[in-house]
């Protein structure tokens, strides 16, 4: 499965609005987790098995709730079972399709 998931805190307190080192400790998670990953600018991506993928959202949500009084998580699933390597190869089938247009 690939998740893709945000995840920020609230109630911190900051006056410019900036989140940054909260999600750099989720993100942090996510990488260490060593499942195949991206990140960009709105959304990190994970691609595994529903536990160990959850489990890593999990953790990531709850290192963010050490900066702020509540956190907000937004999560889309792509659940397909036996097929891997979907974070790339989905880029890759678009990739070809804009290609051939």
């Amino acid at each position: 499965m690939i998740v893709a998931f945000s995840v920020a805190p609230g109630g911190t307190g900051n006056t410019d609005g900036s989140v940054h080192d909260a999600v750099a400790a989720a993100v942090k998670i996510v990488r260490e987790s060593g499942l195949p990953n991206r990140t960009s600018s709105m959304f990190t991506e994970i691609e595994g098995e529903w536990d160990e993928v959850m489990d890593v959202v999990k953790r990531a949500t709850e290192a963010v709730g050490a900066y702020g009084s509540r956190v907000s998580l937004v999560l889309k699933a792509d659940i397909r079972p036996g097929h891997t390597g979907e974070l790339d190869g989905k880029i890759e089938r678009l990739e070809r399709a804009i290609d051939e247009l």
